[in-house]
């Protein structure tokens, strides 16, 4: 088609179909560990029933993508750190485009089951459509297994997920929080780290001076959400890309708990009248 020629589509994955030679297929079998495995269960996402990644989904990689008409710029501010009373999780809730702010109200703190969440960061789209796929292959776990996946389970499991894609232009980047208690980091780059304190986005720099500032294992639950909350609030007072309001939720043994949303121009107002 004429119009596909002009706009650069003619190589795009529903195309390749037609007078393109075949594309060889993918094996992915050998997902192994933490009690979890994906031989024979057909989990993943664009993969037939002998576990290779259909041809739609490899032309998808292997295609050109079309150049976009301005940069995508985003930013956020997400954190999580584990100390005695469980895990503190917290985030903003700007979403924005370049120097747009897409919406000042999104949920980058997104449950996966009931003792883990997500804070997510990169491109919303997809993080949103990756979260739920991660959401229901933990689901279909526990309906086959009779038990939750583990935090280390669901992480491995994510990372296996978007290993095909590295190298493209997905954006994603998970920080699984979960009872245990246990914190990952899976990224679409291939980074894969555990540990028990993680500050991601362009305001992680600013949440990170506060975080580091003292110890945090011995603190309250009160305390513990102070100082999230501030750190956040830092974040967002000097990351143009974050800002409006604070997500705070608190995991325990009986599963994660979410605190009310809080404004953080409210905030401000209040470090206003303390400097006074």
């Amino acid at each position: 088609m004429a119009l596909e020629d002009v706009c650069g589509f003619t190589k795009t994955p529903l195309n390749l179909g037609r007078n393109s030679p075949p594309v060889p297929t993918m094996n992915v079998d050998g997902l192994d560990g933490n009690r979890l495995s994906w031989k024979d269960q057909h989990s993943a996402r664009g993969c037939d029933s002998k576990g290779s990644l259909s041809p739609f989904l490899l032309a998808s990689l292997a295609s050109p993508a079309a150049p976009l008409p301005f940069s995508l710029s985003h930013g956020t501010t997400t954190l999580a750190f584990v100390f005695q009373g469980g895990i503190m999780v917290a985030a903003d809730t700007r979403a924005s485009c370049s120097g747009l702010v897409a919406c000042p109200a999104v949920h980058k703190v997104m449950p996966v089951h009931s003792h883990l969440v997500a804070t997510t960061s990169g491109s919303g789209a997809d993080c949103m459509f990756w979260q739920r796929v991660l959401a229901r292959e933990c689901r279909l776990y526990q309906l086959r297994n009779h038990r939750r996946l583990s935090v280390g389970g669901a992480a491995k499991l994510f990372s296996h997920m978007l290993h095909p894609f590295k190298g493209t232009k997905l954006c994603v980047a998970l920080t699984l929080c979960g009872w245990g208690p246990r914190l990952y980091y899976v990224c679409s780059d291939g980074t894969f780290l555990r540990g028990e304190l993680f500050s991601v986005g362009s305001g992680s720099p600013y949440a990170y001076s506060v975080l580091d500032g003292g110890p945090r294992w011995g603190l309250s639950v009160a305390d513990a959400c102070l100082l999230a909350r501030e750190a956040v609030f830092r974040a967002t007072h000097r990351d143009a890309y974050s800002g409006n309001c604070v997500d705070i939720f608190h995991i325990t043994a009986k599963g994660w708990r979410r605190r009310e949303r809080e404004d953080l121009r409210e905030e401000y107002y209040r470090d206003l009248e303390k400097r006074g």
